[in-house]
This record gives C-alpha cells, structure tokens and sequence, in this order.
C-alpha cells in the first residue's frame, strides 16, 4: 500500500496546524487552544507513523521488527487523550483541571501499557499493514492492541457525544459557524469510531477462526481518513467563519466608505489598504470610524429622531401590528444614522458651517454590526433616490 489516504490526512492535519500556531503564540495561557494545537499535532503523528512505507522506514532504521506499532498507538492515545482534555475545557466549569489531569493520568497508563505488553510479546515477524488483526492470537500482542483500541474508541465516542450534543443547545443555535463547527467535529469523530470497531470486529472475528482482513484494514483506513477530514474541517470552520464574514462586512461596508470618501480624502483619514485580504474588512472598518469621528461635532441630533421615527412608524404600518419590533426598531436607527451621517458630511464641507452645540451629542456607532445595518440604509437610499430621479425621466419620454 502507498499509504496515500495516511499521508493526505496528515498534510490537512499540518495545514490546520500551521492556521493555529499563530494563536497559540499570543494566548499561550489559554489551556482550549493549546488542547487543539497538541490534537492536531498528535492526529498527524497518527497518519504519518502508520503509513506502511514510514512503517518499513522506521523498523529498517531502528533494526527492530514492527517497533513503528507501538510508536503508532502511542501517538493514537496521545491523540485520544488530548481530544478528551479539549472536550474538558469546552466544558468548563470548576472541575476543569481535576478532569483533564484524570483523562491524562488514564492515558499515560495507558501508553505504559502498550510499551509494557509490546515489549512482553515481542512480535518478531514485520506486518506493515496489518499488525493487529495478525498478531491479534498471539500472548501479550493482542491485549497491546484491544488496550489502545478501546481507548482510542472511548475518546472518540465522548467527543461525538459532547459536540452533537452542545450544537443542539439554545445559545450555539444563535452562533451558526460554532454550531456548524460542533456538528462537523460530532461527525468526524463518530466516523473515526469506526477506524476502532472495524479493527475490534476484525480481532473479534480472527478469535473466532474467520479472517476479516480487509475490514481491519481498508474499512479502518477510509474511515479514519474521512472521520480526519472531517474533524479538520470543524476545527478550520469558526476561523475560516471568521475570515468569511470579515470579507463580507467590506463588501457590505462599501457604500458607507464611499459615503465618506471626501471627508476622508480631503483630512487626508484614507491609510493605504494592507496587502492581506483577511485585513481589509478590519482596514475598512478603522477608516470609516476616523471619517464619523472627524464629522461627529455636525451630527444633528434632531435630525436623527426625526428620521428615525418616521422610518419607525412607516416600518410599523407596513409591517402590522404583529411585525418584529426589534428588527424594525435596529432599521429605523439604521436608517437614521445613514441621514444623520449624509447630513454631517455635507455640513463639513461647508467652510461656514459650525457644530450643533446646543444639542447633547449623538455617540458615535462604533459597533461593527451597527456599522454594516447603517451601510445597508445608506445602499437603500441610493437605489431609492435612483428610482425616484428614474421615475420623472421615463414619464418625460412618454
């Protein structure tokens, strides 16, 4: 075998891993990141050893037959063992270190227990590919091997449990890239049960007489690869979530930035953009508050409660009585906020124009969600007025 499935599920392992170094440098202290990093390492450890063509490197190397299975469980029941402490720490609670140092104790006995009774059994003869299943009748070999796979089957049964069951909780319902990323790792990790049972149903059936070779090793190998990919792929969700709704929000922000642009351009506020794309929704955020903070002395305060409740009882008689009085309300301030602001920029362009000092100053929107509601208004009262400037123009034709 090429080892083809271990050598993919490990290169997805190091590009995740490389994604969470750069946090584990700034928030070393955090024990759920270090959890993650120490998971991610561990799992490639387990794709990398257990490749047949790393198998035959490491026995030709060391001169001792088969020595890269007890090297390739130990790296599993580190992974294991690190999978349960992340799942501890996403607990919380005041029991959190007492529990992780139970989960770690168990699994130090149990990597004792394998170089014990790997050491006992000393399999002479080299089976690259499937060690397990043909050793799984010999003394001191076999119980090695159903040790480390149900410890293995133990971690990924509690962490599916725990991650399906958290993605069904109330407040991850209102955080759709963590319950997303809860549901992916539940599925992975189910899935990579099946890497255990399958090589525990192979064991099972070479006790009995039968031979089930290929289920211990090419059903075990695609679902350890699949359940990898997976488990990867949750743990990438929340940053790549993250990343995807930065880009968003500066595409969304668009119309605000341009709103802003000759206060900007004119104080000399616009820095140059950063080369990452990951910076620009940060980039765009920054620049629009330096313009609202350099107009904020012209925000005019009747003007904004005008605005916003005529826009409130306009949402209201549209909407009826039985409406969403919290998404009409966050319209209304939006849409205030887009008058206010066009407002302000105009009066700073006005040489004559002094603030409104007898009013009590509006605060200035600074939260990046009220931003991207007030950027939606400025966008609605574009294509409004277009419409109404289009309207006149095609009766005129007529």
């Amino acid at each position: 075998m090429s080892g083809a499935i271990n050598y993919l599920s490990c290169g997805l392992l190091w590009i995740a891993l490389l994604f969470r170094l750069p946090d584990l440098r700034r928030h070393w202290s955090e024990p759920s990141l270090r959890a993650i990093i120490a998971v991610l390492g561990f799992a490639s450890m387990c794709f990398l050893l257990g490749a047949p063509p790393t198998v035959a490197l490491i026995n030709s190397v060391t001169g001792t037959p088969n020595l890269a299975a007890p090297l390739t469980y130990g790296a599993i029941t580190a992974y294991s063992a690190s999978s349960l402490v992340l799942i501890a720490c996403w607990r919380g609670g005041p029991s959190i270190r007492r529990t992780a140092r139970n989960w770690i104790c168990s699994y130090a006995g149990v990597l004792i227990g394998i170089a014990v009774l790997f050491a006992a059994g000393n399999p002479a003869e080299e089976r690259r590919t499937d060690f397990d299943v043909y050793y799984a009748t010999t003394p001191w070999v076999a119980e090695m091997v159903v040790l480390y796979l149900v410890a293995h089957l133990t971690a990924a049964t509690v962490s599916a449990v725990w991650s399906l069951r958290w993605a069904r909780e109330p407040e991850v319902r209102r955080r759709p890239w963590l319950r997303a990323s809860l549901l992916t790792i539940g599925t992975g990790t189910a899935l990579s049960t099946g890497y255990s049972i399958s090589k525990l149903a192979a064991i099972a059936a070479r006790w009995s007489g039968q031979d089930w070779g290929t289920v211990g090793t090419s059903v075990s190998s695609l679902c350890a690869g699949l359940g990898a990919l997976l488990t990867v792929a949750g743990f990438l969700l929340p940053m790549a979530g993250h990343h995807l709704s930065a880009w968003a929000d500066f595409v969304r922000l668009a119309p605000l930035d341009a709103l802003l642009d000759p206060v900007l351009e004119d104080r000399a506020l616009r820095v140059d953009r950063p080369r990452s794309p990951l910076l620009w929704g940060t980039w765009r955020r920054s620049t629009i508050l330096n313009g609202l903070h350099e107009i904020e002395v012209f925000f005019d305060r009747a003007l904004y409660e005008q605005v916003h409740d005529a826009e409130l009882r306009r949402l209201r008689e549209t909407a009826g009585t039985g409406g969403p009085e919290d998404g009409a309300q966050g319209r209304a301030v939006a849409s205030a906020w887009a008058v206010t602001i066009r407002a302000a920029a105009r009066r700073s362009a006005q040489p004559s124009a002094g603030p409104f000092g007898d009013t009590v100053p509006l605060p200035l929107p600074r939260d990046p969600k009220a931003l991207v509601q007030i950027a939606d208004a400025v966008k609605r009262s574009e294509r409004r007025a277009r419409s109404l400037a289009a309207g006149p123009a095609r009766a005129g034709s007529l």
